[in-house]
């Protein structure tokens, strides 16, 4: 049977905040599970009901940790942080699952810089918490062999999230000493990442979204680095535009390049059109992928159009740049 838990003040304040901000029913938290005696950020999951939206918190170790992580992740997006969305596939459902799932972990280790602060300033984290953190690590990882395997690409990302979690100097000298002797080429590695995406702090979504093109690119040189091959995060994965009103009254052309991609569009199973930022060449949205191909006169009527007359046509999500 599972034991009654209770949501504590500093979550309870957090989720009638997100209700106060979501647009479809409410929010709930429930709680069920067993102890692993370890924390890490899979110990829950939500789901969509017709009245509304469920957090079940799926590892009572530290209930109200996990909860808080997963209201604040909600928040950000009810206040209008970037989302990515995964619109393209590359005709492999595994493949594309493996991407997808990684891709998210990058998305959410740049979150976990705003995540992680607020949790510290609620009083969320203590030092057991961030002892069971550094558990939910080892529990996690095998120990590097100087061989090469097939857990490097997993060691980099745990270990870029850890280094978001332990910002500010609470990492102690012991725990930073076993990660260096466990994983000595993923920390290093991570590190890198970590000092040159992380370098300032992420505090609004433009910031946000730079940051996470940023690591896209990083990591992939990462990957090739080790002779992997690159993730190509920044045509695959539509991560929400960020626009000034300027912006958003020039033409497509002025902010837009249309890529006919090798990539099929996920429902359609056609070849896609992905629409990239000119200065980032980051995916921000997919148009509707036509029987054939679109003309001349239709692309045209595309790059002509201001921005943001296309993205409310294609219904396509943007945050205005404050």
């Amino acid at each position: 049977m599972t034991e009654e838990i209770k949501l504590n003040k500093a979550n309870q304040e957090l989720l009638d905040q997100v209700n106060d901000l979501f647009p479809r029913g409410s929010v709930f938290v429930q709680f069920h599970g067993k102890r692993s005696g370890y924390v890490r950020h899979d110990q829950a999951e939500t789901t969509n009901l017709p009245g509304g939206l469920v957090i079940t918190v799926t590892d009572l170790t530290e209930p109200n940790y996990t909860a808080s992580h997963e209201l604040l992740h909600l928040l950000m997006t009810l206040r209008g942080f970037p989302q990515i969305f995964f619109e393209l596939s590359l005709g492999d459902k595994q493949l594309d699952e493996q991407m997808m799932i990684m891709a998210t972990d990058l998305f959410n280790t740049v979150a976990h810089q705003i995540v992680v602060a607020e949790q510290r300033k609620h009083g969320l984290i203590d030092e057991k918490i961030e002892q069971e953190y550094f558990r939910g690590i080892t529990e996690t990882l095998t120990n590097e062999t100087g061989k090469d395997d097939g857990e490097r690409t997993m060691r980099l990302l745990t270990l870029l999230d850890a280094l978001v979690f332990y910002s500010g100097g609470h990492m102690t000298a012991d725990q930073l000493d076993e990660l260096r002797e466990r994983y000595p080429a993923a920390l290093s590695s991570a590190q890198m990442l970590y000092d040159e995406v992380m370098d300032k702090p992420v505090k609004s979504p433009f910031e946000m979204r730079r940051t996470v093109v940023k690591l896209f690119r990083l990591f992939d040189k990462q990957m090739q680095e080790w002779g992997l091959p690159a993730l190509h995060n920044n045509q695959f994965t539509s991560l929400s535009p960020v626009l000034s009103k300027r912006q958003l009254r020039l033409e497509v052309a002025q902010v837009y390049d249309i890529y006919h991609s090798e990539m099929n569009e996920r429902n359609t199973k056609r070849r896609a059109y992905v629409v990239l930022g000119k200065n980032d060449q980051q995916n921000a949205f997919v148009l509707p992928a036509p029987q054939g191909e679109y003309s001349s006169a239709e692309m045209l009527k595309f790059y002509h159009q201001p921005v943001e007359e296309l993205l409310k046509s294609q219904n396509v999500p943007f945050i205005l740049r404050k």
